[in-house]
């Protein structure tokens, strides 16, 4: 056993709040146009509005862990396609398209997906956890 292994869990979760955290403010800068955006874009434009509904949407799901893992696999994929269809074609490299945040993202994601929430998520509640023993009903006489 490792000496870091006791705190892995620990860092895992502080490292899906925050991945969860950015990625919901992306959503909120497109959506509403707070934090530094210049306008919200416009409500049902493809892709951008989509894809901040997605980045809002699954950024707080991950960031509290709630279905963190489908979220995490939803936003990588939009990512993944963010990627291909709107920096790759500017260039091949994150560096030169301007791609690192959509590639960063795509990755981190994926991560959480495979690695889990890890702690501080309120999907490991006992009372959201699936296979959990229900509480028996009291007989009444």
């Amino acid at each position: 056993m490792h000496r870091l292994d006791p705190a892995r869990e620990h860092v895992i979760g502080l490292y899906r709040i925050v991945i969860g955290f950015l990625f919901a403010c992306h959503g909120l800068k497109t959506l509403f146009g707070l934090l530094g955006a210049k306008a919200p874009t416009a409500v049902g434009t493809w892709p951008g509005w989509w894809a901040a509904v997605i980045q809002l949407v699954c950024g707080a799901l991950v960031c509290v862990g709630l279905a963190a893992r489908p979220a995490a696999v939803l936003g990588s994929g939009s990512m993944a396609f963010a990627y291909f269809t709107v920096h790759m074609p500017a260039g091949l490299f994150p560096i030169q398209n301007g791609g690192e945040a959509a590639t960063l993202f795509c990755w981190g994601l994926l991560v959480v997906a495979f690695i889990g929430p890890g702690r501080f998520a309120l999907g490991n509640l006992p009372v959201l956890q699936r296979g959990s023993q229900p509480t028996r009903a009291r007989a009444t006489a």
